[in-house]
Order: C-alpha cells, then structure tokens, then sequence
C-alpha cells in the first residue's frame, strides 16, 4: 500500500489571503483540525486548529488575521508513491501529524494523518490475528 491509498485524497485547502473566520469556520463545518493552504495546487503552508487558537495572543482582531499571518510554511510533504512507514519517520523527524501529499508534480494530491497511520496498521494487525486464529483453533485471546 503506497501513502497515497492511505488517507484521503478529497483535502480541504484555502489560500494564504483568505482570513482566519473564515477559515475556522470551514474546520467547524468540515470536521477537521487543519487545512492545507496552496498556491497553484501545490501546498505551501498548514494551518491547524491549534494555529487559529494560539493566534488569538498574536492579533488584535483575530478573525481578520490572514491565513499567510497564521500558517505554518512550507509544510513537510510525503510522495503518494511512498511507503507508510515514511509517515512514522516523518512524525519522528519532524514532530507534526498531518502530511500533505503530493504528486510527482508536486501538487497537492491527498493528506495523510498519524490516525491514517494509526489505523491502517490496527486493520494489519487485525488481519495477523485472523491468520493466526486460523492456524491455531485453540488459542484464544
């Protein structure tokens, strides 16, 4: 399985001169703790739900703060082709959850999450227990 199997591929993304209520009102409607900011489909910051709150000791007038004024740059990308263990060394090597993922073009084609990681490796466990279940009807967990 190749990253960008892995989470999903349909991403909410702004651009840097949209504002900051409007952009925390967009996490509130699509349930997510971040959105990928882009310039010509290709990811050039994040900004977190975390970003919108800590802004708040940064700006007079938060709600009108610009997306550019709060992002974090250059997010860390992965490649869609990559394998998912990059996630786990990209989580080490960089201290931060969310991935965009890109394409040979670099363009913005999917995001991939520690709980994308997460899960994907709960579901193979599950699968090693199946097998294991099969090949020894006595054990029970």
């Amino acid at each position: 399985m190749s990253i960008g199997k892995l989470g999903p591929q349909d991403v909410v993304t702004t651009s840097p001169d949209s504002q900051l209520e409007e952009i925390t009102a967009t996490l509130e409607e699509e349930n997510v703790g971040s959105i990928v900011v882009t310039e010509d489909d290709e990811p050039i910051g994040m900004l977190t739900d975390r970003d919108a709150a800590l802004a708040i000791h940064d700006h007079d007038d938060v709600g009108s703060a610009s997306v550019e004024d709060v992002m974090t740059e250059n997010p860390v990308t992965v490649h869609e082709d990559d394998d998912p263990i990059t996630i786990s060394e990209a989580i080490r090597d960089n201290n931060v959850r969310r991935f965009p993922v890109v394409d040979d073009d670099g363009e913005l084609a999917g995001i991939a999450t520690l709980d994308d990681l997460v899960a994907t490796i709960g579901e193979e466990l599950e699968n090693v227990a199946d097998t294991i279940e099969a090949q020894s009807p006595e054990y029970s967990p």
